[in-house]
């Protein structure tokens, strides 16, 4: 029988260094000019590095990935169709400067809303933008608004975005971190990650300008794109890139490679503009960061479910009432390659009390616990028993008895039946008391009639036959004979 490893168990402590601290041994993250950056697990939560994650930082057009994410949305909740001609409205330029990223659209050009898409996202067009934010919300600052609470309610604490685009300006602030909210959950939806993973995409006629093919700005996977063809990462899809004066060189992507995925976020890097290289340090950056998480890291299976985790009773079981929790599923984190297996623990172990009863069916979730690595916090598991635990029936009457006595009803009816018991002994023993008396009258009664029945026959003469001593009256006489009768009679 394979060893039970009770990983742990609920005393162990997780000594948290930090909740987002590189977890374990790993060869040095190489060094990189970025001022904020995040590499992290694409599956999990997990950050395998970080720099300045939590900082707030200009995010430029990164800000677009918030824009279509709204819009994306709006499309799968039948808010809008992608089909939909779009006006651009009159104040769709707001903010742009003649430098700004554009796409050629003015005030009364009419396109498609899924054109606007690719026009913001590959193009990485201002306009398009606002023109998209009037269109679903009435006006710039009506869908700037939304903006912000969407970031809010994905848990976006150091953020505030004050246009559609990412246009300088000191109110409109993010960080890596939240960042890596927002553009976890846009990946999740199918058309976003169509139109960032797009490489070109035609754009009709409009009345400034000429049909024209865009081309992805990210230079990961298009060789087209304005940085040109020496970036190309095998293994690389979207997201957006974003430059400002103020914000730097930012570029947000995503690579897989044997199964490990990856999304990097790099924020305020250098190049050209803003500094004397010539290389794109957004670019150079992420292409090392990703080199060192896939030489470095890969999938590991640290819990299966056949480990046990703990021990818990189960009350009104069968038999010793013992079961033991495993792990719901497998749990496969991405960690070092040379990663010591003793540095995983299992703690903080939360039983559901409630469900801590018999009968108890196989794969019932009865508690939780946190897998922590060198003092890591990694994940929370779901535990369960993998058996069928059966009630005993025994235990199950005794514990149905001692409910039955215990409760205030059979207590009550307890007292009532022995006020009614105690009520029928006292008239019993009044009943025989008061019988007594009267036998004990009655013995008197007929002692006293014999007594003046032999009195009478004295007198009257009638033990010896001798004369009478008294002559009786007429009355006496009859007093006499029926004391006589009521003898006769037994009373």
């Amino acid at each position: 029988m394979k060893k039970i490893r009770i990983v742990a168990l609920i005393l162990t402590v997780c000594l948290l260094a930090g909740t987002f601290a590189p977890a374990a041994s790993a060869a040095e993250a190489p060094s990189v000019v970025a001022h904020s950056v995040v590499v992290a697990d694409l599956n999990s939560e997990h950050i395998l590095y970080e720099k300045n994650m939590n900082e707030k930082v200009a995010p430029a057009s990164l800000t677009k990935i918030m824009t279509i994410l709204i819009t994306v949305e709006a499309v799968e909740n039948g808010e809008c169709s992608l089909s939909d001609m779009v006006t651009a409205q009159a104040d769709c330029r707001t903010g742009m400067e003649e430098d700004s990223s554009t796409a050629d659209l003015f005030p009364g050009d009419t396109l498609s809303l899924e054109d606007l898409l690719y026009c913001a996202m590959l193009a990485s067009a201002n306009e398009a933008c606002n023109i998209i934010a009037t269109y679903l919300s009435g006006s710039i600052q009506a869908f700037v608004d939304r903006m912000n609470d969407r970031a809010a309610r994905l848990g976006c604490l150091n953020t505030h975005f004050a246009n559609t685009n990412g246009l300088t300006n000191p109110d409109h602030y993010s960080t890596a971190y939240d960042f890596s909210l927002i553009t976890r959950e846009a990946i999740r939806h199918e058309l976003f990650s169509t139109v960032v993973n797009t490489l070109s995409h035609d754009i009709p006629e409009t009345s400034m300008a000429q049909a024209r093919t865009l081309h992805s700005t990210n230079a990961l996977i298009c060789s087209d794109s304005m940085y040109g063809s020496g970036y190309l990462y095998d293994g690389a899809s979207g997201v957006k890139t974003g430059y400002t004066r103020a914000a730097g060189y930012c570029l947000i992507s995503t690579a897989t490679r044997q199964d490990v995925g990856i999304l990097c976020i790099v924020m305020g890097s250098t190049g050209p503009y803003n500094s004397d290289r010539e290389d794109y340090g957004n670019f150079e950056d992420t292409i090392r960061l990703y080199n060192w998480a896939f030489e470095n890291y890969a999938y590991r299976t640290v819990l299966t479910t056949s480990d046990g985790i703990q021990k818990v009773t189960i009350d009104l079981a069968a038999g010793d009432g013992v079961a033991i929790l495993r792990p719901q599923r497998d749990v496969t984190i991405l960690l070092p390659k040379d990663f010591d297996a003793t540095a995983m623990t299992v703690t903080n172990v939360r039983l559901q009390e409630d469900k801590l009863v018999a009968p108890v069916t196989a794969g019932t979730v009865l508690g939780s616990a946190d897998i922590c690595i060198n003092g890591e916090y990694y994940e929370t598991i779901d535990l369960i028993t993998n058996l069928n635990i059966e009630v005993s029936r025994n235990e199950l009457l005794r514990r149905q008895f001692r409910n039955v006595t215990s409760s205030i009803w059979f207590k009550l009816g307890i007292g009532l039946f022995v006020v009614i018991i105690a009520c029928y002994l006292f008239l019993v023993v009044r009943y025989r008391r008061l019988r007594r008396q009267q036998l004990r009258e009655q013995r008197l009664a007929e002692i006293r009639r014999r007594k003046q029945w032999e009195e009478y026959r004295r007198r009257s003469g009638a033990e010896d036959g001798t004369e009478p001593t008294h002559r009786f009256s007429e009355k006496e006489r009859q007093d006499y004979m029926n004391t006589f009768q009521n003898r006769q009679d037994g009373k």
